[in-house]
């Protein structure tokens, strides 16, 4: 179900040349805070999912919210 949840959210990643560096910058509109930016266009991808996999953990271990991607609803349960 992570693995699923991962890859929905980065099919919604967008993508931009940012003109002034030469870089790849990417971001996940979803999720607030996700982005990333690196030389290449396959660097950038790596380094966003990087970002989006520590997103999620930390999000998760405080209990917060997380928003549900193409009908894959993260939210962790209560536990006995």
């Amino acid at each position: 179900m992570l693995s699923n949840y991962i890859h929905s959210s980065m099919r919604n990643a967008k993508y931009e040349i940012l003109s002034d560096e030469g870089m790849y910058y990417g971001e996940i509109p979803e999720m607030q805070g996700v982005y990333a930016n690196a030389k290449t266009l396959e660097d950038c991808r790596e380094e966003l999912e990087s970002a989006l996999e520590d997103w999620i953990l930390f999000r998760i271990s405080k209990n917060l919210p997380l928003p549900i991607v193409d009908g894959i609803d993260l939210r962790v349960k209560e536990v006995a």
